[in-house]
């Protein structure tokens, strides 16, 4: 068992727990939460930096990945998602799907070096936990830590160049902006969170993204399980309002989402400092199957046919790293 993520090799696992109160504890931690809410926390006693170790890696045929919703489905399911915001029940809504393919005995650390290599990103990871092979390469931040300061980066808004973002994009990101804002309100210290920078645009390999920082201040006592019980789903990866995007998602989507969309990442409970990713552009293996998800947020002014093309868009490079 071992996790490389934040930069560092953790290796040498010393206890496993669902308890996010162990984040405020002691150690070091790899940490996933699924987007169902399952809570994987693993201290190890050895972490040194360290560049990612090399392991080959052959990854399935192109051809061979099956998607939970096809291109009719998700069309349907867009349309949906419009209805309902015609209705009032929700104002956006983020629909996934979950692609997958056969492959036995999967080492995801082959895999991490390929993506390294292919589709670098900030928060890039490979974690192999108890009953958990993940390989991430999200460029999304859920929630870092430094002490009493918490900070979130939402991606809302995404092109193969700036050119193709629509004045939607930005709709979308400052609403889901508001969402977090008020998200990390229910936990923060009164007047405490701030918005420093609005719909910046950056570039990744093949996408370019529109991304805000939502921060804020913690009160005193507040840890690891508040923070995540008052953000958690991602904002930027369920819809507004939040409890009705989670509930339409729920009626559309075939296939639970598991690690992606949920929160990866770090946390060293001796400095009380941690980040997690948003588990977008991250594969799991479970059995002999290699999954992966792509999904793209609705809005009223949602073109069904561009949501579907921009799902592929997102998941295109990412599966020709994984497919070699």
């Amino acid at each position: 068992m071992f996790a490389h993520v934040g930069g560092v090799l953790a290796t040498d696992l010393q206890d496993v727990t669902t308890d996010l109160a162990a984040l405020d504890s002691a150690g070091f931690w790899a940490v996933v939460v699924t987007y169902e809410g399952e809570v994987t926390c693993a201290r190890f006693g050895t972490v040194r930096e360290a560049p990612l170790p090399y392991a080959p890696w052959k990854g399935p045929p192109r051809d061979a990945w099956s998607t939970s919703l096809d291109e009719a489905a998700y069309v349907a399911g867009v349309e949906r998602v419009r209805a309902a915001i015609a209705e009032g029940t929700v104002y956006q809504a983020n629909l996934c799907r979950v692609l997958s393919a056969p492959l036995p005995d999967a080492d995801l650390l082959g895999l991490a070096n390929v993506l390294a290599a292919g589709n670098p990103a900030p928060y890039a990871c490979v974690m192999h936990l108890p009953g958990l092979r993940i390989a991430s390469a999200s460029p999304e931040l859920y929630l870092s830590r430094k002490g009493d300061i918490v900070v979130s980066r939402p991606i809302k808004g995404t092109g193969r160049t700036p050119a193709d973002l629509l004045p939607k994009d930005r709709a979308e990101n400052v609403m889901i902006v508001d969402l977090v804002r008020n998200d990390l309100g229910r936990i923060a210290e009164p007047g405490s969170v701030s918005v420093p920078a609005l719909c910046n645009l950056e570039e990744h390999p093949g996408l370019v993204h529109l991304v805000s920082t939502v921060r804020a201040r913690l009160p005193h006592g507040a840890g690891w399980p508040e923070l995540i019980a008052a953000t958690f789903p991602p904002g930027s990866v369920t819809g507004a309002p939040k409890s009705s995007a989670l509930t339409l998602l729920d009626e559309l989507e075939t296939a639970p989402r598991g690690p992606y969309c949920g929160a990866i990442g770090w946390v060293d409970a001796d400095s009380r400092r941690g980040s997690l990713a948003v588990g977008i552009r991250t594969f799991w293996a479970t059995g002999d199957l290699i999954r992966f998800g792509t999904g793209a947020g609705i809005t009223w002014h949602s073109e069904p046919c561009r949501e579907w093309r921009e799902t592929e868009l997102k998941a295109a490079r990412l599966l020709e790293v994984a497919s070699r």
